[in-house]
């Protein structure tokens, strides 16, 4: 028997060490290095111990950055959540006519953040952007804005690029996770007399719990993470209104070569991605669905 524990072992051992490598002691040497000093160019640092969480919970930049995340967050995630799965919904069945939708939808997944970035820079332009042309061209002119000059507006602006850059990407989960649905439980509920709506929120969307928490903890990952999208748009600017935890983090570290700080305000990030991912999986009981 322990020989045979043994040959299992062995099968996790190359996981298991790459896992260790990639993860587990970058993210130990992380912790240990926000506590320090350490400037990024020299060999030498001085142990500070938590004095860099004590700075943060006190930098106004930081506080700015947390609450723009948390609107860029709720903002992506609520639309493209429900942009995703309504477009899933109509595009479910294999038609020629679905898979040319599935293919319009999903093609600005394969462009690079930075690429959409660019393109959606010149559409905002205030003076020669696409947008604002065609708003003043169909008389409204008092809906023109600058869009990301705007400090109230610059985020929620970039939050409707990422969306639309990623909702077809997670739309392939939803049709995944609706096509793997038995067809006999919408024939039982049609037997019941079950409205469309009946038939969606009592056989659809429990069935389809398992793939929710993989978008919704997909999208949240990468709505914390959006660094690409508004270091080519806007760089956190107009006067930090575009700054999130990511490029607060690379400005920390590649600004003002705090890099100490930089992986303190890191930890941070993973530590809030973790619990709300965490909740997530909790609100939808994903791990209580049974096939």
């Amino acid at each position: 028997m322990k020989a045979r524990n043994g040959t299992l072992w062995l099968f996790i051992l190359p996981g298991l060490i790459l896992y260790s490598i990639f993860f587990i002691l970058p993210a130990g040497s992380s912790l240990l290095l926000s506590l320090t000093n350490w400037d990024g160019m020299t060999y030498r640092f001085d142990w500070v111990g938590l004095k860099h969480y004590g700075d943060l919970a006190q930098d106004p930049i930081f506080g700015k950055a947390l609450s723009n995340n948390v609107k860029f967050s709720l903002t992506v995630i609520i639309f493209q959540f429900g942009l995703s799965l309504f477009f899933a919904i109509l595009v479910m069945k294999n038609t020629k006519l679905n898979v040319f939708y599935r293919t319009i939808f999903f093609f600005p997944t394969v462009v690079s953040s930075v690429s959409i970035g660019f393109i959606w820079m010149f559409v905002y332009d205030p003076n020669i952007g696409s947008l604002n042309l065609l708003l003043n061209s169909l008389g409204l002119d008092s809906l023109a804005r600058s869009w990301l000059g705007e400090p109230n507006l610059a985020i929620y602006s970039i939050a409707f690029v990422q969306f639309w850059g990623h909702t077809g990407q997670v739309m392939i989960i939803f049709i995944a996770g609706l096509q793997s649905i038995p067809k006999d439980l919408y024939e039982v509920a049609n037997i019941e007399g079950a409205s469309r709506w009946n038939a969606f929120r009592y056989v659809t969307w429990p069935l389809l719990a398992p793939s929710a928490a993989i978008v919704l903890a997909y999208t949240t990952i990468q709505s914390f993470k959006s660094f690409d999208l508004i270091i080519s748009m806007t760089d956190g600017g107009p006067n930090n209104a575009s700054e999130i935890l990511s490029t607060f983090m690379y400005h920390q570290a590649f600004t003002y070569y705090s890099f100490g700080y930089a992986t303190a305000s890191a930890v941070v990030l993973m530590l809030i991605i973790m619990v709300v991912t965490y909740f997530q999986f909790r609100l939808l009981k994903a791990d209580r669905v049974v096939y």
